[in-house]
């Protein structure tokens, strides 16, 4: 019997071993029922009760027993499979088995705060090497691009679903994985020029090896420490230049009020009118050009949201009035950038190339298209082109006779800012000058 027993489950075995405990008083108490000299139908009823009552309590017994286990079961599998929510109701420690269901219990759930914690340090984590201005990139053991931030998808100009899974020889990036780091590259990375401080680690994602890449542009860093070094200079400047402007333009003013109520005329009376007009047109000038140069000292960090390029691009061709800009079909596009500094850029940029296309009779077209993760917007003029780039982005550099030398610094410093770049260079055609923005795609929500 205890070999048959052993071949069925748990449950029947807790039943049948219930039964047969309860045996022998339910055949005590049926024998007694029909020696007592009952009526036939009282038998008949007392006999169903006893049955009722010896089968109840082996129900009972057996889902007592069998259910905790169930649920212990249940627990152990859950954990297995990962999932650490589920608790069990009845986890009191009365007993060995209710301490084991609370002891699994707490263990449940210590699993499913660490996991929780755990999956909140990888999304800040992730957020973080997205923000970051630093390309990240991981390749496999194989060569493959296993992951690249907003950083890399700009300055490789693919999406992250067009460069996951490539390898490194098709994106032209093999140098990076070979050599001693940390180092400096001088050599164009994804048409960006350099030079790049390359660094590289090793880490492992799901067991599996992986490189770490890291790309910092020092460019952005040199002229940044250049752009700080300018903004001091123009403060310093400004405030000297500022100081002794006002009392020459007071005095100035109020020498020519003076000479107004002089009777006497001669010669030297002119030439003091004259001059004095000439020292205030002068100092007022002088005044304005400080003025403009203070916003390189100024210019906010900026707002980003979402711009559509087709609404703006159009509305900024409009203001110039002095010739017909055109703006080319391009498809619909939005940059994510601040507004009102991405137009105060594009008006730098068509105002320059009107000013160049004037002095030829030449025109001016506005376009942009989608290159990857990057939006590239080209205002192409067809002036005289660039007879040299060395200066370009130097303040109070300038070949216009009014020029003050700061529309294309503060432009580029507007684009850096967006984590973009501004580059200058003559059309290919060899008519006219090619001004190429490119800034961050907004990405889809």
């Amino acid at each position: 019997m205890a070999a048959g027993l052993k071949k069925l489950n748990l449950d029947w075995r807790v039943f049948l071993l219930a039964l047969l405990a309860g045996l022998p008083g339910s055949a005590v108490a049926i024998v007694l029922l029909l020696a007592g000299g009952f009526s036939l139908k009282v038998q008949v009823t007392l006999i169903l009760f006893v049955l009722l009552v010896w089968l109840g309590a082996a129900a009972a017994a057996r889902s007592g027993a069998v259910r905790p286990i169930q649920t212990f079961s249940n627990l152990v599998a859950a954990l297995r499979e990962g999932d650490y929510s589920i608790r069990a109701r009845d986890r009191q420690p009365v007993d060995d088995l209710g301490f084991a269901l609370f002891e699994l219990s707490a263990l449940s759930e210590q699993l499913h705060n660490q996991r929780l914690s755990e999956l909140e340090s990888n999304a800040l984590l992730r957020q973080i090497i997205e923000e970051i201005d630093v390309a990240v990139l991981a390749f496999d053991a194989d060569g493959k691009l296993k992951l690249l931030n907003r950083a890399a998808q700009q300055l490789l100009n693919v999406s992250s679903e067009e460069g996951l899974n490539r390898r490194a020889a098709e994106l032209g990036l093999t140098e990076l994985l070979e050599g001693e780091v940390p180092r400096t590259l001088d050599k164009p990375i994804g048409g960006m020029p350099g030079p790049w401080e390359l660094r590289r680690g090793q880490f492992r994602q799901g067991g599996l090896p992986r490189t770490l890449v890291v790309l910092s542009d020092l460019r952005r860093a040199l002229r940044q420490e250049e752009r700080q070094a300018w903004q001091r200079l123009v403060r310093v400047l400004g405030h000297e230049i500022n100081n002794s402007l006002a009392p020459i333009h007071s005095i100035s003013s109020g020498l020519q009020e003076l000479l107004k109520t002089h009777t006497g005329e001669g010669d030297w009376v002119q030439d003091v009118r004259d001059g004095l007009a000439v020292v205030e047109r002068r100092s007022a000038g002088l005044s304005r050009f400080m003025a403009a140069y203070s916003q390189l000292a100024r210019l906010p960090p900026p707002r980003l949201g979402p711009v559509e390029l087709d609404g703006l691009v159009g509305r900024i061709a409009a203001l110039e009035r002095r010739l017909s800009v055109k703006v080319a079909p391009s498809p619909p596009l939005c940059v994510r950038a601040d507004a009102d500094q991405l137009e105060q850029l594009l008006i730098n940029l068509i105002r320059n190339a009107a000013d160049a296309a004037l002095e030829t009779g030449g025109g001016v077209e506005v376009s942009w298209k989608q290159n990857g993760a990057t939006a590239e917007i080209l205002v192409a003029d067809e002036g005289p082109g660039l007879s040299g780039s060395a200066n370009l982005f130097v303040p109070f550099f300038t070949t216009k006779p009014e020029g003050s030398g700061i529309g294309l610094v503060l432009s580029r410093q507007i684009a850096e800012a967006h984590s973009g770049t501004l580059t200058l260079h003559n059309s290919a055609s060899g008519r006219g000058c090619n001004a190429l923005l490119r800034l961050p795609v907004q990405p889809a929500a």
